[in-house]
């Protein structure tokens, strides 16, 4: 029998797969389907501190191997989202979930984590940095160092709950920005977020996004993400969460062969609504295929020679 269980900072998981943020909308819409408690955990979907209707349509535009969105952060806002949707989620998820935390100024950010955690459901926070500082010019918190350092710092000082903080891939050094989330005090780090691309529609010839670009995702983002996690796994002791076109049981192990601890489906469930369910039903059986008795036992194994 094998042992598909990880330790995610103190978080036990019954597997390491987590529907990440922004693609399973706040879990309870799933529960219709089957039955969610087999996830390890579920990353709801991306929170501000006010609600927030989002970007223009259109907002998504098809790509070979994977998609491009531009949906814009929206929610109900982190009032909305604790008094009305985690009540909602509880009745069908019996395990902590992860919260997604935006924001456009640190005080933005202070403010939500502050407020999710005190909600008992939450068990890890995820801090999404890759939100424009509307401070600094509108440069993302996620793509310096120092200011990743600063937003981290000060939520580091307002929760006791485990602290990922999610890193943008569109950067020169992701290795760096880890460094001074990790310096700042976050236990752990998820990556990558979506990459930066465009489509463009040939018969009006225009951008088919609303806002020309947006976040690139899919199958074919895989490769990039898995050397990022190797890269950040070789450079800082922190649980990784690792993310960016996983849609199979061997997706995980390998992600988990970089250096990730616990790995989070994206895009794959846009496609299949039933993507999680599928690869962890199925993870047993690879495991079995590649003699892995224990999935904790893999972790960063492929650097070991």
């Amino acid at each position: 029998m094998v042992n598909t269980s990880v330790d995610l900072a103190g978080l036990r998981l019954d597997n390491p797969v987590i529907p990440a943020s922004g693609t399973f909308g706040f879990g309870y819409e799933f529960a219709e389907l089957y039955d969610i408690n087999i996830l390890g955990s579920i990353s709801l979907k991306g929170t501000t501190l006010a609600p927030r209707f989002g970007n223009p349509t259109p907002r998504i535009a098809e790509c070979t191997a994977g998609l491009i969105n531009s949906v814009g952060l929206q929610n109900p806002g982190i009032d909305a989202v604790l008094s009305e949707e985690l009540p909602r989620l509880a009745k069908v998820f019996r395990k902590p979930a992860i919260a997604n935390i935006s924001g456009f100024a640190i005080d933005e950010y202070v403010t939500c984590v502050e407020k999710a955690d005190k909600a008992e459901q939450i068990g890890l926070i995820e801090l999404n940095i890759s939100c424009p500082n509307v401070h600094n010019g509108g440069m993302s918190f996620g793509t310096e160092a120092k200011s990743a350092y600063e937003v981290t710092k000060a939520v580091r000082a307002v929760t006791k709950k485990p602290l990922f903080v999610k890193l943008t891939p569109n950067v020169t050094s992701i290795v760096a920005i880890a460094a001074a989330c990790a310096e700042a005090g976050a236990d752990g780090i998820s990556l990558i977020n979506t990459l930066l691309g465009m489509r463009i529609d040939l018969k009006r010839r225009r951008p088919v996004i609303a806002n020309v670009k947006g976040g690139f995702s899919g199958p074919a983002v895989f490769p990039v993400a898995l050397r990022m996690v190797w890269e950040v796994y070789e450079a800082v002791k922190l649980p990784i969460m690792g993310m960016g076109g996983v849609s199979s049981a061997a997706d995980v192990i390998e992600m988990l062969l970089a250096g990730a601890t616990a790995v989070q489906v994206g895009a794959a469930n846009l496609v299949d609504p039933f993507a999680c369910k599928k690869i962890i039903e199925s993870l047993p059986a690879e495991m079995e295929k590649l003699g892995i008795e224990s999935l904790e036992e893999i972790i960063g194994g492929a650097h070991n020679g």
